[in-house]
């Protein structure tokens, strides 16, 4: 990792290949895309955690696995019969 004089010299040669005009113009667009690549990861784990069934445990429960296999929806009718 880069000490104190290193991060000079890093700073320098930037300074050198983008020229000190642009400089607050590449910072300004690379937190930009840091705040979008954010708020996307952040989006994505939202959606994960939609998905997951409400048990802590992670599995279904017997209600839930009727819906998913779609007989609970048959019993409700020959109840309603």
């Amino acid at each position: 990792m880069p000490q104190g004089a290193e991060w000079l010299i890093i700073l320098a040669i930037v300074i050198l290949v983008f020229g000190a005009a642009k400089l607050p113009d590449l910072a300004r667009g690379s937190g930009q895309a840091l705040r979008i690549f954010k708020a996307e990861t952040k989006g994505l784990k939202d959606d994960d955690d939609d998905e997951k069934p409400a048990g802590a445990s992670g599995q279904l429960n017997p209600v839930d696995e009727e819906i998913a296999e779609g007989e609970i929806v048959d019993e409700q009718r020959e109840k309603n019969i």
